[in-house]
């Protein structure tokens, strides 16, 4: 009641300023770490607005720094400046920057005759795994790695740095509806294959011999895809495990399904 006795005695402007500032604080990310931010720093899609590094952090990015034409502010590393969680393992350097724009769907991820493979997340909320995701989607050569805009990890400074630089080469994109998006990769040609537990065909005998656009479907650990994302895939399959029970996080599954997929073309 306190709290609400307060907002109400505040002025109309005072109110519309918090909330502006609110807003515009959740439009902007802050990366830490090193790597995160020296490949923060060397993207020329960022737009980047405030650095804050100690001393020992500047000298290992100065060329980084130097070539990105920002000024830096310097911080004491035992009172770091950046408002980033006290936890975090920032290595003396962050980066507050602008969420990257990877353009439209249908121009990122056409085929363009060439054996493409995209990676679709249902409800993987999990940051670290997502940036370990991103890591393996860039090392297989995957065209995007895709989530819907709700229920998945947005881009921080956590999933940034299990990433390790792989945020600003890897698109990444967050989309309203994952269902409709899945019909779009549909109608572009690609094969909508689910992994899932349950399934009786094993990814290797999917994928033998498929030379076509694949798009791998995978969901949050624990419950897995949802029926309406079950319903859109072409097929469903599992890893084959070598024992009676066997189960891998998402993010190692992901990285073994690329894995799979790139050895078969």
């Amino acid at each position: 009641m306190a709290h609400e006795k307060n907002r109400a005695q505040k002025p109309k402007w005072v109110i519309q300023k918090e909330r502006d500032r609110r807003a515009g604080a959740a439009d902007t990310v802050w990366l830490f770490g090193i790597h995160a931010v020296r490949d923060a720093l060397q993207n020329p899609m960022r737009e980047r607005l405030r650095l804050v590094v100690t001393k020992n952090a500047h000298d290992r990015l100065a060329d980084a720094i130097a070539a990105s034409g920002m000024t830096p502010e310097m911080s004491d590393p035992r009172k770091f400046a950046a408002p980033i969680d006290a936890q975090s393992v920032h290595q003396g350097a962050a980066l507050e920057v602008k969420p990257l724009d990877w353009g439209n769907l249908s121009e990122l991820c056409a085929p363009r005759g060439q054996a493409s493979c995209v990676i679709l997340l249902d409800r993987v909320t999990d940051p670290h795994n997502v940036g370990a995701i991103l890591r393996s989607a860039e090392v297989f050569g995957a065209r995007a790695v895709i989530g819907p805009l709700r229920h998945s990890a947005p881009e921080t400074g956590a999933l940034a740095k299990t990433a390790s630089g792989a945020l600003e080469r890897q698109p990444y994109l967050r989309v309203k509806n994952l269902a409709t998006t899945m019909l779009t990769l549909q109608e572009m040609g690609y094969a909508l294959i689910g992994l899932d537990g349950e399934a009786e065909v094993t990814l290797a005998d999917a994928t033998r011999d498929r030379n076509g656009p694949v798009a791998l479907v995978l969901g949050a650990e624990g419950p897995g895809l949802r029926e309406k994302t079950k319903e859109t895939c072409d097929m469903l399959v599992k890893i084959d495990a070598a024992g009676a029970f066997g189960s891998l996080n998402v993010s190692n599954a992901a990285a073994v399904a690329l894995y799979q997929v790139q050895t078969t073309r």
